[in-house]
């Protein structure tokens, strides 16, 4: 189930901030991503390039990405997984569960060339330069990009405590 952005109040600083994080992804070399770990989800052409595992900043990457990782730590609440998520012309994420009810995923595009999109549930939606999607990743989710190049976004794990309480 995808859940409407404007209801993080931290999400307006990250769309603000997509050129600077863009930019700091376009500065890292190809070589520094590394494969997602769960492999059986996909055949090839997704790498990822972690900020933020666990709660806990990974500090020799977030040397080379310092706004991006300022950005993160002053803006989302609750902060538990963040890095840049790269897929490949041609990857497809097969439909697949997250692992706890605890968190919220979001994923800020910071570039899309092409046909791709994300079905959470019952819902799809397509990534947009600058924009975020933010779902809840315990519903049964699937990726894919057909693009001519790749598809990237800045991929941040949240608590969901940090959702606005609904207005009465």
């Amino acid at each position: 189930m995808f859940l409407p952005a404007d209801r993080f109040p931290f999400v307006a600083a990250l769309c603000a901030a997509c050129p600077a994080v863009r930019g700091e992804y376009e500065a890292l070399l190809p070589g520094e991503f590394q494969a997602w770990p769960e492999t059986r989800l996909y055949r090839q052409g997704w790498d990822v390039y972690g900020l933020h595992a666990a709660g806990r900043r990974l500090t020799y990457n977030a040397i080379y990405c310092p706004a991006t990782t300022q950005l993160l730590e002053r803006n989302v609440p609750g902060l538990v997984n963040a890095g840049y998520s790269r897929l490949a012309p041609g990857t497809h994420i097969v439909p697949h569960t997250g692992y706890t009810s605890d968190v919220l995923r979001l994923h800020l595009t910071l570039k899309n060339t092409g046909n791709g999109g994300l079905r959470v549930g019952s819902q799809l939606r397509r990534w947009i330069e600058g924009e975020c999607l933010v779902f809840d990743d315990t519903v049964e989710h699937e990726a894919w990009h057909h693009g001519p190049g790749e598809r990237v976004v800045l991929l941040v794990d949240f608590l969901r405590t940090a959702e606005r309480a609904p207005e009465v």
